[in-house]
């Protein structure tokens, strides 16, 4: 068995051992590498003479490439070179080649596998002085086959990125960069990977970078790259002067572990939708703390990345009660900048004008007509952004959605048939009332999509964010530290990170307690009290580990009604506005709270109760709800 690697140093080996040192010569090995890839792996004499030693004398040449044959004869076999006339062929019967392996790989799109092959650019390293004609051909073996490797590692590091494995998905955007530094495409996935991995400026960094290569090439970034440079531009969040070290904020902003199959189910509906299939609706069940924001959101970003107009909102019990509430917070969660909405009629614009002052600025036209019905206005402005490009309303804790604002969603993904729409709506497990359980009835019949349940984490995905967060622990440790984590969180990620990060604080677990929460019950239904003391410790380093104003403002949350703007925030705690936005961005950034349009509320419940209870004495509870009262 002959096997030749080309896709990177050269290397040869023999039934698995290392190759003669004399068929590395230079042109020996040229020789067998050039038969090894023709057509029937033969060659005349006179094209291998005018390939390899053009410049001798015709005589000499021919001497040369008996000698190189009869070298080839000596390292792989008496019958392993052949000769049919003027036909030099090798005639090994077992030959493998990397390159044919990796062009099997992408015959099935297995691009995992593909990339693997690649130790480098083809033949590496390699050359043969004075061989022109090899070198021209080598050279455009080289441009083909750095063509290939960066379309498989542009699609490796896709699917990466699409599965949620951000770090990998990053390295092989580098790597199809590194391959051909003037790609588009290359420079897109690692803008992309930049992106959704929350460096927005390392993301522009890379597409200024290529704009000045480009510049320097005599060419320019293509527009699709330029479109995508700007919508990660619109999509950054301002740089935050409370990043101090990789250790503190940092670290609670994990990679995505055990939610592969969910993320890629989620962005294959988004691409469904988008594609022109039709209105998708997809729905994502689980416990507090178990996921569903941070799928919700790592999806929203990707299909943001890809031209996708996005609008979010987030329910609080309050609005259950609150006819229309979750139409209100999608208009202001970002549908009422759309490009499509402003073609929707002057009466669906009234209807929100009335609501908010700055649609009567943005629609003149509104200030003249009759509002419609909420529902009907609503559902027009939909059905207009999404005629002009694809869209995505995505609403977290959905369960507590007003049942005027389910019926129009309802209604719309009937009505948005020929639309590019996807709904997604995340719920607690067992919440239920009719209007909801209409919409569950629907999915994946009547409306094409999937209903999503998460469940906790296993071991693995807790000893996979375990060796993210402690690099320095040597293996016996973080088996410990996995152990102790998965019984503490109950495989809850919202939990495990929280304990995580307070290790990296310094907190040392106890190992005491046993797993929890009791049968039959759901950290929704867990009081503080029942959570393990390594839990709410952990809470508490967290707490501390903020910075004095982010501190303030998440202690006047846990006071507060469910949700608050900046505004109540900054009348709750005394500090500048300027003051609480930096304090919710910090809070946002490391994943404390989430928002919309209207206002910031906990990621969890348990985590608000904890900070309310532990954090905050009976004297400062009240003076907070007494500064919002004497406002």
């Amino acid at each position: 068995m002959l096997n030749l690697r080309l896709l990177g140093p050269p290397e040869v080996t023999l039934d698995g051992e290392s190759a003669p040192a004399e068929l590395y010569w230079r042109k020996h090995l040229a020789l067998l590498a050039y038969l090894a890839l023709s057509p029937t792996r033969g060659r005349t004499r006179e094209h291998l003479v005018g390939l390899l030693w053009a410049e001798k004398s015709e005589a000499s040449a021919r001497h040369s490439l008996r000698e190189a044959i009869r070298v080839l004869r000596h390292a792989l076999g008496a019958d392993a070179i052949v000769t049919e006339g003027q036909v030099v062929r090798l005639a090994l019967d077992e030959v493998r080649l990397d390159t044919a392996a990796f062009e099997e790989c992408v015959g099935r799109k297995a691009w995992t596998e593909a990339v693997a092959l690649v130790a480098g650019e083809f033949l590496e390293g390699f050359s043969v002085p004075g061989a022109n004609a090899f070198d021209d051909w080598l050279s455009a073996q080289r441009m083909d086959w750095r063509a290939r490797i960066t379309e498989a590692l542009v699609h490796h590091a896709e699917g990466e990125l699409r599965a949620g494995h951000l770090d990998e998905g990053r390295r092989a955007a580098g790597r199809a960069l590194a391959a051909d530094p003037l790609s588009d495409v290359a420079v897109q996935a690692a803008m992309r990977a930049e992106a959704l991995a929350g460096d927005a400026a390392a993301g522009l960094e890379l597409y200024a970078t290529f704009a000045r290569r480009a510049r320097e090439a005599g060419a320019a970034p293509g527009q699709s790259t330029a479109l995508l440079a700007e919508r990660i531009r619109q999509q950054r969040r301002p740089e935050r002067p409370f990043r101090r070290s990789r250790s503190e904020p940092w670290s609670r902003r994990a990679p995505l572990v055990g939610r592969s199959a969910e993320l890629s189910t989620l962005v294959a509906q988004w691409e469904r939708a988008a594609s022109g299939a039709g209105a998708h609706l997809a729905i994502v069940e689980g416990d507090l703390g178990i996921g569903k924001t941070r799928l919700l959101g790592e999806v929203a970003t990707r299909a943001g990345l890809e031209g996708t107009a996005v609008a979010r909102a987030l329910a609080v019990w309050p609005d259950r009660d609150d006819a229309g509430s979750g139409m209100l917070g999608l208009a202001r969660g970002g549908l009422g900048e759309m490009a499509g909405v402003a073609a929707a009629q002057a009466s669906a614009h009234a209807a929100f004008a009335a609501r908010f002052p700055e649609w009567g600025d943005r629609f003149p036209g509104a200030q003249n007509a009759e509002p419609a019905p909420l529902g009907a206005a609503f559902r027009e402005l939909v059905l207009a952004a999404a005629g002009e490009q694809p869209l995505l309303l995505a609403v977290d804790d959905a369960h507590w959605l007003d049942d005027d604002s389910l019926g129009v969603l309802h209604a719309l993904l009937r009505d948005a048939r020929d639309r590019h729409l996807l709904v997604v709506l995340t719920l607690l497990p067992g919440t239920t009332n009719a209007a909801l359980d209409e919409l569950r009835k629907v999915v994946g019949g009547d409306v094409p999509g999937a209903t999503l349940k998460l469940n906790s984490l296993d071991a693995p995905a807790i000893r996979e964010l375990a060796e993210w967060a402690l690099p320095a622990y040597d293996p016996e440790a973080l088996d410990r530290v996995t152990r102790r984590v998965t019984t503490d969180s109950a495989g809850i990620p919202l939990l495990a990170v929280e304990l995580l990060h307070a290790v990296t604080l310094g907190l040392e677990p106890t190992t005491e307690g046993a797993s929890w929460p009791a049968p039959m019950r759901t950290l929704s239904q867990t009081l503080p009290g029942d959570l393990p003391d390594n839990v709410v410790a952990a809470i508490r380093v967290g707490f501390r580990g903020l910075t004095p104003g982010a501190q303030q403002v998440l202690a006047a949350l846990a006071v507060l009604p469910d949700r608050a703007d900046e505004t109540l925030l900054a009348r709750a705690t005394g500090l500048a506005q300027r003051e609480v936005e930096l304090a919710v961005d910090e809070l946002e950034w490391q994943r404390w709270v989430t928002s919309d349009a209207r206002g910031y509320s906990f990621v969890a419940r348990i985590v608000k109760e904890i900070v309310k209870r532990d954090m905050l004495t009976p004297g400062q509870r009240r003076r907070i709800e007494e500064a919002v009262k004497a406002t």
